[in-house]
């Protein structure tokens, strides 16, 4: 386990932490569930010697389970709401746990649609947490907070193994001080050594923390690496002349939290996803806040606005590098604001050439495509100005004011209406795909999925043989977009198809 790893709780020795979560980087903040026992192989004494009915433990039917619990109803998604139907909540939590979201962005959409959507929950759920655990770990992985935090919150924080994930939420984003007040009101939550010294100290209680860390250490229950981070993080002054910490390849957000506390930041771009947030916070540098905003909107973990907005924050200090990708886009941006279309076609160019170079050109056009998609442009700016439109979510608009200049656009144009029978493809790859819109017949294992009732399976098969074909694989590409259609998510197949051709850099 990363982190703080205390096994031990207040006054109970030995006792062993349960397995946290497919990702390895939770703080140890709470003292978790013991695991629960196997069941046993009955004995003599367990079998039934009587006719009476034994005393029975009820739920209501209509009371909530985790798995219900979501952001977005399944209608507005496009998702149908029985989409885990048949499938066992436990397969589907270790396809969960091991699913890489996809490089195509409109599949990334679906997959992250699939985690936070009002669906019904499997034939074999009984309200245990495997599943709902399983979506908050993986939108974790994904880079998506504010989501994970959002189920939560209706799920409610009292859980243990709900508020371990909160709580490392809330260090993350920056609202330690609130995930600290929690914990403190909730009696049900046993903090870990680390996490109670760290929030009382965060709450200005430094004499309890002291105390607290030196009940810690007469137990033995810290390793020397942890008691001089504890220390260190209570003791300002022992920072003035001791030697650096020792780097952290995998932290916990607690862990990080303290070395950033006693001025020795850990940087944030070699460690998983969701520390990026931290580097969003108004106190950390621009180029820093910039370099995170880019990485969370390359992985759709924040929209293209909001990396729109931190660009917009000051003029570029420098030249070069980063700084002229922001001085291209500011430029662009001010002609956009004034609807002018003589500059934006001088600035269209430098800007989107930029954003493909920083692989950002669909949060790019999520931003900018409606105020562009009206603006008479001309020369090269054209081209560019069809290509965001196509890959917006107003695709199907942007397709059917236009005409594109280029062999390839009318492809294109067709895929946007769902028209491709009429195209003619222009290179193997649009080939693939138009058999695909073009075929209602599947893979024996892709049938099965559906005729069993598996639909959400056969999403997630989808989305992996997607990323399969657009490799070279052209039956698998083939096979992923009817597959798609075939459970009614053709909108997703056409924006991951329009993504595909648009993005190849041959195009």
């Amino acid at each position: 386990m990363a982190g703080l790893a205390l096994a031990t709780g207040f006054g109970t020795p030995g006792f062993a932490q349960a397995p946290l979560s497919a990702i390895d980087w939770l703080s140890d903040s709470v003292i978790l569930p013991a695991p629960v026992a196997k069941p046993r192989a009955p004995r003599e004494k367990d079998i039934v010697t009587s006719a009476l009915p034994e005393s029975i433990t009820v739920r209501p039917l209509d009371a909530p389970t985790p798995d219900t619990v979501g952001l977005v109803s399944a209608r507005r998604l496009g998702l149908p709401g029985d989409i885990w139907g048949a499938s066992s909540s436990a397969q589907l939590a270790r396809l969960l746990a091991t699913h890489r979201p996809s490089d195509i962005p409109a599949l990334r959409d679906l997959y992250k649609a699939l985690l936070v959507a009002e669906l019904d929950p499997p034939l074999d759920s009984n309200g245990d947490k495997t599943l709902f655990l399983a979506r908050i770990d993986a939108l974790l992985a994904m880079g998506a907070l504010t989501d994970a935090a959002e189920l939560l919150d209706r799920a409610g924080r009292t859980e243990p193994m709900y508020f371990v994930r909160w709580f490392d939420i809330s260090l993350l984003i920056g609202t330690e001080n609130r995930a600290c007040e929690r914990m403190r009101a909730l009696p049900q939550i046993s903090p870990t050594y680390g996490a109670r010294i760290f929030c009382l100290a965060r709450g200005g209680d430094w004499q309890a923390a002291a105390v607290t860390l030196e009940t810690a250490e007469i137990l033995g229950l810290l390793d020397p690496q942890e008691d001089a981070l504890l220390a260190r993080f209570l003791l300002a002054e022992l920072s003035e002349d001791a030697e650096p910490l020792p780097p952290q390849r995998a932290p916990s957000p607690l862990v990080f939290s303290m070395y950033a506390a006693v001025g020795e930041p850990l940087a944030t771009p070699n460690l998983p996803l969701a520390f990026a947030h931290a580097d969003l916070r108004p106190v950390t540098g621009w180029k820093a806040r910039i370099a995170a905003a880019e990485r969370l909107a390359r992985a759709g973990a924040i929209d293209g606005h909001r990396l729109i907005e931190i660009y917009s924050e000051r003029l570029p200090a420098a030249s070069g590098g980063v700084w002229d990708r922001i001085d291209a886009v500011q430029e662009f941006a001010v002609g956009l604001n004034r609807s002018d279309p003589t500059a934006v076609s001088a600035a269209l160019p430098a800007a989107w050439a930029a954003m493909v170079a920083a692989g950002l050109e669909v949060p790019f056009a999520e931003a900018v495509a409606e105020p562009l998609e009206h603006l008479p442009l001309s020369g090269g700016a054209q081209d560019i100005q069809l290509k965001v439109g196509l890959l917006s979510p107003d695709y199907r608009s942007a397709a059917a004011r236009t005409k594109g200049r280029m062999p390839q656009h009318a492809f294109w144009l067709a895929l946007a209406q769902d028209e491709t029978a009429r195209a003619t493809p222009t290179d193997p790859l649009a080939g693939a795909l138009r058999d695909g819109f073009g075929t209602e017949t599947l893979s024996d294992p892709m049938q099965t999925l559906i005729d069993q009732n598996r639909r959400g399976e056969a999403i997630l098969r989808a989305i992996d043989m997607f990323a399969t074909g657009a490799s070279g694989n052209f039956d698998e590409l083939q096979q992923a977009v009817a597959t798609l259609r075939a459970v009614g998510l053709n909108d997703a197949a056409q924006r991951a198809a329009l993504q595909l051709l648009i993005l190849d850099p041959a195009q």
